[in-house]
């Protein structure tokens, strides 16, 4: 099994930045992709980052230019930079890892983003 932990939420105004991070443990040596998904209210969850075991990454088109995925194998934790927040960018992000087996999700913090 793998254990993830996020950090990072919290309330900023429009055009500001924030930075969530996310420590898997656990079997991490199982661990292929790593990344974000949110979920806003009344909304279903939709990917906002991902990047795979070899650093190719994915993001959807409404964060690209103003979010960064990044990652470090050596400590098995996944980080979404995250910059020019806009008030749609409101939601839960949960952290997501794929497994050689399973997937697994954080519990999620809470980004909110006044205009």
């Amino acid at each position: 099994q793998v254990q993830l932990v996020e950090s990072g939420g919290g309330l900023v105004q429009a055009g500001g930045s924030l930075r969530l991070s996310c420590a898997a443990s656990g079997n991490t040596k199982s661990i292929n992709a790593m990344g974000w998904y949110r979920q806003a209210p009344g909304k279903q969850r939709e990917l906002v980052a991902r990047i795979g075991g070899g650093g190719s990454t994915n993001l959807a088109d409404s964060v690209k230019g103003r979010f960064t995925i990044s990652r470090d194998n050596a400590k098995n934790t996944v980080s979404l930079q995250m910059n020019s927040l806009k008030p749609e960018d409101t939601g839960v992000y949960y952290c997501h890892v794929v497994t050689t087996w399973f997937d697994y999700w954080g519990q999620g913090t809470q980004v909110t983003v006044s205009s």
